[in-house]
């Protein structure tokens, strides 16, 4: 994978989205794969250390929306960021107003390193991700892993 952020938000979402008759959309720099969606890097300066703890902000671009039950479930955001500051790393998105918020923590101290120099990251849903997903998973659900590669 080049630079990039892959992602899959979160697998029981997605397979009750399609499995209803919905339909899932990545576009904008987003694309589709097998366990979710990849982001196209989009600038920053992020980086990490030997132990996969996140510094800086890596910006990427991209842009999902799920739509179900006739668009009585509908949910879209886009260009998910990877912010490290003092008081932890989010993943924040744009959502459909085209604030910045943050969807969810991301668990610097759990972070897993691959040969390849992909850096793994758990993540958990804050307030404002549950906001988003239709006030379904209430905050500290866990959500799929972000994986990034700068």
């Amino acid at each position: 994978m080049a630079a990039a952020l892959a992602w899959g938000v979160k697998q029981s979402f997605r397979s009750y989205v399609t499995g209803s008759g919905g339909s899932v959309r990545a576009d904008a720099g987003a694309a589709e794969a097998d366990d979710g969606f990849v982001f196209a890097a989009d600038g920053g300066d992020l980086a990490f250390d030997g132990e996969g703890r996140p510094r800086g902000t890596g910006r990427f671009r991209g842009a999902l929306a799920f739509q179900a039950h006739g668009g009585l479930l509908s949910v879209s955001f886009s260009d998910p960021w990877v912010e490290a500051g003092p008081d932890g790393c989010v993943l924040s998105v744009a959502d459909a107003g085209g604030r910045r918020v943050p969807f969810a923590k991301l668990d610097a101290a759990g972070a897993a390193v691959a040969a390849d120099g992909a850096v793994t990251l758990p993540c958990a849903i804050t307030l404002d991700g549950m906001m988003i997903l239709g006030d379904h998973y209430p905050p500290g659900t866990v959500l799929d892993p972000v994986t990034v590669r700068i």
